[in-house]
Order: C-alpha cells, then structure tokens, then sequence
C-alpha cells in the first residue's frame, strides 16, 4: 500500500514536530509504503526539521521514505493526503489583532478565531490556504486536506466555498472537554464516550454515555455540577449555568463569539502568552525554546528523547488510517460541513464540529440534532461572518469585510469598526489580499 504525505508548514518546531513524529510513530503506517514530504518556505526551519524527521525515523524504526522542499507544487504530485497549518509572524500579527481594536475601543479577549481582530487573521490565512487548495485541485485533486490552520473554522469555509478540494479541519479542543466531563464525574476518560456539537472552539456537550453499558450520564453530570464545587473557568461557568449544557471549557476561545465575554474575563491574550512562555520554560528548560531544543538535537549536541519524538495525539494519522485501513471508527470532533443537517437547527453549508464516521470513502457526519435554540442562533451568526469573510477575500471587498466587523457581537459602533478596517488594511498591508473598494 502506497501513501503519500504533504505536510504544509513542517518548519514550524509546534506543529512540524507533531506531525512528524505521529506520521513515523503509526504501527499501521509501518505496514505501507510511505513518503512524507515535508514543506516550508522557510528553507533553515525546512532543513531542522527534515534533519529532525531522519532522527525520528531512526528513533521508532520506521521505514518511511522522509522529503523535503520549499516547492509545495513539487510535494503535491502523488500527494493522497496534505496536512496544513500554515501562518506568517504568527505572533507578531496576533499581537496587532488584539491589540488594535482596543484603540477603537472593541473590548475581546483573545483576537484568533472570532471578534474583530480574528477577521483580519482570517484575510491572512485565507490568502495562504486558498491558494494551495486551488494547487491540490490541480496537482492531487483527489486529496484529502487535513488542516490545522486557524481560524479553523473559517479557513475550512473559504476551501469549501471556493474550491472543490475535500477538506477536514481538525482541533484539539474537544479532547479537553472529554477530559473535564470525565474530572467531573470522577471517572476515566476511556470510560465515557460524549457527543459534542456546534462550531470549532464553541462546542456544546450534548450526550454523555458510559462506554460499556450507554447508559445516559448527563442527569450525573448535572446533579455534581449543582452539589459540588467543580473547577471552571468563569465564563464557562456562566454559560453553563445560563443555557445548561457545558461547553468547550477554554475561556478564551468561548469568549471570542460572545459580546459580554470581557466583562467576565478581562483580556486573556495577554495572560495567554505568559502561560506559554512558562509552559516553555517549564517544558524545555529555563531558557530553551522547543526550537532551541530541536535544534540541539539536529546538531547532535544532545539525544533525541522521547519527549520530543512523542506523538501528538492529534487525529490527522488516525483519520488516515481509518481511511486506508478502511476502520469505521468514530472520531471525537472533526470540521466538515453540515451535510444532511447533522446540526439540525444549523444552515447544511456551515462548517460544524461534530463526531464523524470515518471509512473507507470517508469522514461521514454523525448526526447529533439539534442545539438549544440560544446557541444555535449565537453559531448562526458566526456561521453568517464566515460566509461573508470568505465571500469578502474572494470578491477584494472592503464593503463585505465591514459588513462581517458590523455584525460581529463585539462589535458596537459602525464608524470605529470602518476606521479600525482602514487601519489593519494598511498596517497588514504585506500579509493581506489587496482590496479594491
């Protein structure tokens, strides 16, 4: 069995490593005949992590065939599957989509996936990921694109809206929730299956079940919830207990399709960072950064070990062996459209996460029905700025780019959301499609 894997963005030392070491880790895998085709612009962070991948292979005894180059043209020829998560100065530009609408007085809390900042950063990817879906129409049209690129959501949108490519948007939000219904409920993840629905970074909860028996553990989940002192974060506290359900437990990423979020959280960007840089201090070393790490690796100043060769768990490999070994499993959450109305009470052409069938011929939406009422008119308005960003990149229009600020809940003045549009254009001026009205 031939398979072929493009990976967009393998420079990045986050998801580069990641998908390098799930791809090489797969015992399936193992059993076929693989080539990974790394990819990135970035010709020294390509080099890291190809030099990195022949170590990994080494490291779990794989005998894939390992490639690299900044032609991603070159590395879609063959291609059965290309995963992507691309950005340009993630950070840097992350920075100014928090920031600058607060000097035009738009109070979000986080600026990736929704709020006013987000669209920008949806322009940004859009302008990356549109064009390599139209070279897989071309190169590989038979493809699966598996794409880690945010705003998921969005990005998985414009691909669907214009392009013919077959896309999955994969995240790994809804791991966490399974892992909180389970702390709540004093039980092992492995035991539980739940059923989530909505869209990415604004799923609900809508079934828990006892994996060996089905029995139906939501009336459990409440009543702990009401008797003990359980551990949430603020804002999905009060969403839980104003439309009483849980949902994707993250304040920061919840809070971004929400106009009171702020008022209960204040700005989590900032906080965010800090906790990352810990996370890599604490994770690396004082004051290593996983690319320093990596990079001492390559040079073979210190061993790879197996924190560095550990698989992600993420669900790209998964999703590709359940469809090469034709497994029929059911994926937790995955991005795809609405098809057949899995959200019932949501438009079929959204872009929801649900659970998935997958086989095969493919990744199948399990439908989940419908969600409250209350949410389900919160995601249609998020599914409505989806539409008109995308419909907003492909037509230049600054026109539909205000119209998806004007309706965004956090949104509150028409003139400030005009000047803070003329401002982003301008400073995001190298990374952003240029607009014609």
């Amino acid at each position: 069995m031939r398979i072929k894997v493009a990976v967009i963005g393998a420079g990045s030392a986050s998801f580069g490593r990641g998908a390098i070491a799930d791809l090489l880790s797969s015992e399936e895998l193992k059993e076929t005949d693989l080539t990974v085709n790394l990819v990135d612009i970035d010709e020294s962070a390509l080099n890291r992590m190809f030099r990195f991948a022949k170590l990994v292979k080494q490291y779990r005894h794989s005998n894939a065939n390992i490639e690299a180059t900044t032609d991603r043209c070159e590395a879609l020829k063959g291609a059965n599957y290309v995963i992507t998560a691309v950005a340009r100065r993630r950070y840097e530009l992350w920075d100014r989509d928090f920031y600058t609408p607060f000097t035009f007085g738009f109070k979000h809390v986080f600026g990736e996936n929704g709020g006013p900042g987000a669209a920008f950063h949806t322009m940004r990817s859009l302008n990356l990921m549109v064009p390599i879906a139209k070279d897989m129409e071309k190169i590989c049209p038979d493809a699966l694109l598996i794409n880690y690129t945010n705003p998921e959501s969005r990005v998985c949108m414009g691909v669907k809206m214009l392009t013919k490519v077959r896309a999955v948007g994969l995240c790994h939000g809804a791991f966490a929730t399974h892992a909180k219904v389970a702390e709540i409920l004093g039980r092992q993840k492995e035991a539980i299956d739940i059923t989530i629905g909505g869209l990415n970074h604004f799923h609900w909860v809508l079934e828990i079940r006892d994996k060996a028996t089905g029995k139906d553990l939501h009336p459990e989940f409440r009543r702990r919830m009401s008797e003990l002192d359980v551990d949430l974060e603020p804002l999905t506290r009060a969403m839980y207990e104003t439309f009483s359900l849980l949902p994707f437990p993250v304040d920061d990423h919840i809070g971004e399709y929400v106009s009171f979020a702020y008022d209960i959280t204040g700005p989590l960007w900032t906080i965010w960072m800090r906790k990352m840089v810990e996370y890599e201090r604490r994770t690396y070393g004082v004051v290593m950064t996983r690319i320093e790490r990596i990079q001492r690796v390559v040079e073979g100043k210190e061993p790879l070990t197996e924190d560095l060769a550990r698989p992600s768990g993420e669900l790209a490999v998964p999703i590709i062996c359940d469809i090469e070994f034709d497994r029929k499993r059911r994926e937790l959450s995955v991005n795809i459209p609405n098809d057949g109305s899995a959200v019932s009470n949501l438009p079929e052409d959204a872009i929801v996460e649900i659970p998935a069938l997958v086989d095969a011929k493919g990744l199948h939406p399990v439908k989940v029905g419908p969600l409250p009422e209350p949410i389900a008119a919160i995601c249609r308005t998020q599914i409505t700025i989806q539409k008109l960003l995308v419909e907003a990149y492909a037509k230049r229009s600054k026109k539909l780019l205000l119209q998806a600020l004007a309706i965004d809940p956090v949104v509150d003045s028409i003139p400030r959301a005009q000047k803070l549009m003329d401002e982003m254009l301008r400073i995001e001026s190298d990374y952003l499609p240029e607009f014609e009205d």
